[in-house]
């Protein structure tokens, strides 16, 4: 058991040499490469066949999700009429360990004629394909594999490569996580930096509001039928004066035997906390968990005294905030 605990060790010890290796050899290639994808006015489109196909795949993707429109185009499928997609202001990325994928040999003498840019990766500078690239960049190293046949350290070093590549053009754009999350808007992180309480808030019928001079009976039956458990008081300007919450209400029982013929303004607790419509719906669940508070009132502006509506944790929950 512990003989094939240190071949998985080996392996990793080869496959992470072998990323430093390709760190230690990096260039000014490299810099002239994240330059020219700034640059491109067009996709970036990737080719690659087999494991270097995957690789491909997976950095056009990662260039896309960071705002640097990208595709990945089958170098077999381009012999066969998908060329259309490529177009002059597009910038030609090939990858290839060999340097040598037939398939991508017999697109790039069409690719060099209609102009258009071309970054290579390869693990072998003097290559057919080679040849062809306007900036060639190398990742030569040794396999994982006890053979030196098996496509392990070369890919791993590829993709590490690739995500060095888009993590610079990433911050040479200045590119923030806010427009990260915008191109993620089903992830977590997009939930969490897209939506705005004026997204999540109740507003009109559905926000609970009592008059300071109404029974506390009435009181109950607004808290009750608009499930929320709390209620905002105002007066009639429709100015916020308190709140009422569950909590209120039993603390009042106790506190007052005719405590349901009394007005609001005898249990309400002043100032409730509150929040503009446009901020972060991250920014309320960070604001209830400081005051240890489930609900806040939304305002227009933050020296409002007239909440347009009131967002409670459990909205928070249900859009997956929390």
């Amino acid at each position: 058991m512990n003989r094939i605990v240190e071949m998985g060790k080996e392996v990793l010890r080869k496959e992470a040499n072998a990323i430093i290796k390709v760190m230690e050899g990096l260039d000014e290639t490299f810099a002239l490469m994240v330059e020219a994808l700034e640059a491109c006015q067009g996709r970036v489109v990737l080719t690659g066949i087999g494991k270097s196909g995957l690789i491909a795949k997976k950095i056009s993707s990662t260039l896309s999700s960071i705002g640097t429109p990208s595709l990945y185009l089958h170098p077999a499928d381009s012999l066969h009429g998908d060329l259309g997609m490529v177009q002059k202001s597009d910038i030609f990325f090939a990858i290839s360990n060999s340097g040598e994928s037939e398939e991508i040999v017999k697109i790039l003498p069409w690719v060099k004629r209609m102009g258009i840019y071309t970054l290579v990766m390869s693990g072998n500078r003097r290559s057919t394909i080679a040849k062809y690239g306007d900036l060639v960049i190398t990742v030569r190293v040794d396999e994982a594999c006890p053979y030196n046949i098996v496509p392990t350290s070369s890919t791993t070093a590829m993709l590490a490569l690739g995500d060095a590549l888009a993590i610079a053009l990433m911050r040479k754009r200045n590119f923030q996580k806010e427009d990260f999350a915008l191109l993620h808007p089903g992830g977590a992180l997009g939930r969490r930096l897209i939506l705005r309480v004026e997204d999540l808030m109740h507003t009109g019928e559905s926000m609970p509001k009592v008059y300071d001079d109404m029974l506390m009976k009435d009181v109950i039956y607004e808290v009750s039928s608009k499930r929320l458990g709390m209620t905002g008081v105002f007066n009639r300007q429709d100015e916020l004066l308190g709140i009422i919450t569950d909590g209120d209400l039993r603390r009042a029982l106790e506190r007052y035997p005719d405590m349901l013929e009394r007005p609001a303004r005898d249990v309400m607790v002043g100032n409730p906390k509150g929040i503009e419509k446009d901020a972060l719906a991250a920014h309320a669940l960070k604001k209830m968990e400081q005051y240890s508070i489930t609900s806040l009132f939304v305002y227009d502006k933050s020296d409002g005294r007239q909440p347009i509506g009131i967002i409670h944790i459990h909205d928070l929950l249900r859009a997956k905030i929390v």
